[in-house]
């Protein structure tokens, strides 16, 4: 993690009518930092990420994602970014190699480029004999460790991870972590949300948001250390609950 911004944040506000969904938001995000994103249900998690990915515009406020502004440049910033989710990830009636061609096709890769790094990823994986499989016949685990690899195939500056380890065994989601520790070693920046706390403890920092606001941000060490808290479970119930 380096000490230089790549997701500028200053007062973001997002409305929808009267509803405040973001609620002037302030924080930056560092390159190669495993940056935690978290919060109950309609915190306003999901409609940040939107705007970051270049997917919505803000009522207000100034924003940049990996050196590009969300109002100008939204197309370059999808460009340099890589995005996965709990919901929708790859194509179940595509195979392995099909979902991967069509989403490397999707950011310009060449054909050479995709073939040489295709294979490196299934060798890295142990699963270069299913490449020819559908996806919908692979377990969850699979399809979320390999939803993760194609959403960092082309190399982004970023990836932002919603919920990615829902519904997996707690195995696979310690196997799912180490991926996301070599993806930032590699120097991609992590912007991952999860309901599981146990998972914000791996991250570099915090962020927790409560009713479209962020209620506190820092390390978990010393969020836990503020809130005299064991664990992050108890320093997001003192937050919950005095809202």
């Amino acid at each position: 993690m380096t000490d230089k911004p790549i997701i500028k944040v200053v007062n973001l506000v997002k409305k929808f009518g009267n509803f405040v969904a973001n609620d002037h938001l302030n924080f930056n995000v560092y390159e190669g930092e495993i940056f935690g994103f978290l919060g109950a249900n309609g915190a306003g998690k999901t409609t940040a990420i939107r705007i970051l990915c270049g997917l919505s515009h803000p009522t207000s406020g100034e924003l940049e994602v990996a050196g590009f502004d969300v109002y100008k440049q939204s197309e370059q910033i999808k460009k340099n970014i890589g995005y996965m989710s709990q919901k929708f990830s790859l194509y179940e009636n595509l195979t392995l190699r099909e979902n991967i061609r069509f989403y490397a096709g999707i950011y310009g890769l060449s054909k050479k480029e995709i073939n040489i790094r295709m294979d490196n990823l299934l060798e890295n994986l142990h699963i270069g004999h299913l490449r020819d499989q559908l996806i919908g016949s692979l377990p969850l685990g699979w399809k979320q460790k390999l939803a993760f690899s194609v959403a960092i195939f082309h190399q982004p500056k970023i990836v932002f991870l919603d919920e990615p380890t829902g519904g997996v065994d707690p195995i696979t989601r310690r196997q799912f972590w180490d991926m996301i520790y070599q993806a930032a070693k590699d120097g991609i920046t992590i912007f991952v949300t999860t309901h599981y706390m146990d998972e914000a403890e791996y991250c570099d920092r915090v962020s927790i948001m409560v009713d479209g606001r962020i209620e506190a941000l820092d390390s978990p060490a010393g969020l836990k250390q503020h809130y005299h808290a064991e664990n992050m479970d108890e320093v997001f119930l003192k937050l919950a609950r005095a809202s």
